[in-house]
């Protein structure tokens, strides 16, 4: 059965802001000094799935930009545009129609585009297994990170004690989905040993997760329908336009994982993080001897446990600790480190007071 990869690259990555933008949002950005996030996401699977298997789906205001710059194999007719958000059942569905059309019968891998992994090898085998698994038991199958301290900021993922199955690596039947919980209940989890982070990778089935829409998401599907039916004609373009504005606004997770009961789950252990605020930097980088994470033009007294952003101007602190200085030239946010989470507040205050040129 032909692999191929789904990469949802169409978030506005507004916990990273102001470096995260709407037309230049964080899957577009060198983060890590190497490649742009989507490249690296791309790359990433190498040798397991094709890079020509490649299918992302991404917004209007993204597109030109995305195609300008993403990675040469992937060919430019796998660039899937949503006229407008409609969260990511929508985006999967689209993506699974297409497959179905064009490839019938596939394994369909579900990738966000803007994590960091830094044991790629790790991470490919994890994923063949992943895909194997799929493959041979018609099941839901997920990736969940096995947690290394109480984040809040993580969705997570509840696992039954048995095997569901024995391969190289355990399989477990997932029994719960859980939302981002407060500090007390992460550390529950983690004491638990049954909770996983949940990395939002998904594997399966074209037909299986479009049974599942069928079951979970009926209207949703009926919605897409006539998409489907139209997709490679000269009439997409408006069916696309006419229908996406109609959707259910809901997620996979919300929509069909946590309502399931064929979902399975293996533990990755590649040392994975989602980039999801600013203080998951030092994911990426090593702090300085005072805990200091520094990209700018910087001097500082006394700093300790900060992280320092900037583009050029010259940053000075004197006697700070814990907190986050992102300068982008036309937006500053400065913010206690602990508080990360609650710069999307932020742009949503922006947003309401119409103050777009920011966002």
């Amino acid at each position: 059965m032909d692999k191929f990869v789904t990469i949802l690259a169409g978030g506005g990555g507004t916990r990273f802001w102001p470096l995260s933008r709407q037309e230049t949002p964080k899957q577009f950005l060198n983060i890590s000094g190497n490649d742009i996030m989507l490249n690296e996401t791309i790359k990433r699977f190498k040798g397991i799935i094709p890079l020509e298997h490649t299918v992302i789906v991404t917004n209007r205001s993204q597109a030109v930009l995305l195609e300008s710059i993403m990675h040469s194999s992937v060919p430019k007719s796998h660039i899937l545009i949503e006229p407008v958000a409609r969260n990511t059942s929508a985006s999967i569905l689209y993506a699974a129609f297409f497959l179905e059309k064009n490839q019938g019968e596939s394994l369909m891998v579900v990738l966000p585009s803007d994590h960091h992994i830094t044991s790629e090898d790790q991470f490919r085998e994890t994923l063949d297994e992943a895909c194997t698994v799929a493959i041979e038991t018609d099941k839901i199958v997920t990736i969940g990170i096995k947690p290394s301290f109480p984040s809040t900021g993580y969705g997570y993922i509840c696992y039954e004690s048995k095997p569901f199955m024995t391969r190289p690596a355990a399989v477990y039947e997932v029994s719960e989905f859980v939302e981002k919980p407060n500090f007390k209940k992460a550390q529950s989890y983690l004491s638990s040993g049954n909770y996983l982070w949940n990395s939002g990778m998904f594997i399966w089935k074209t037909s299986v997760i479009i049974e599942h829409f069928k079951r979970f998401l009926p209207r949703l599907y009926k919605t897409m329908l006539p998409l489907r039916d139209h997709l490679g004609s000269s009439e997409a373009a408006a069916v696309l336009s006419g229908i996406y504005p109609t959707l259910q606004n809901i997620s996979i997770d919300y929509g069909i994982l946590e309502r399931s009961d064929d979902v399975v789950v293996l533990t990755g252990n590649f040392g994975w993080n989602d980039i999801g605020s600013w203080d998951a930097l030092g994911s990426i980088f090593p702090p300085d001897e005072e805990g200091n994470i520094v990209k700018a033009n910087y001097m500082g007294i006394d700093t300790r446990n900060s992280i320092i952003y900037g583009n050029g101007r010259l940053i000075t602190t004197i006697g700070i600790d814990g907190l986050i200085i992102a300068d982008t030239g036309d937006a500053l946010l400065v913010c206690p480190k602990d508080r990360a989470q609650s710069v999307k507040e932020i742009v949503d205050m922006l947003k309401e007071k119409g103050m777009t040129e920011y966002m």
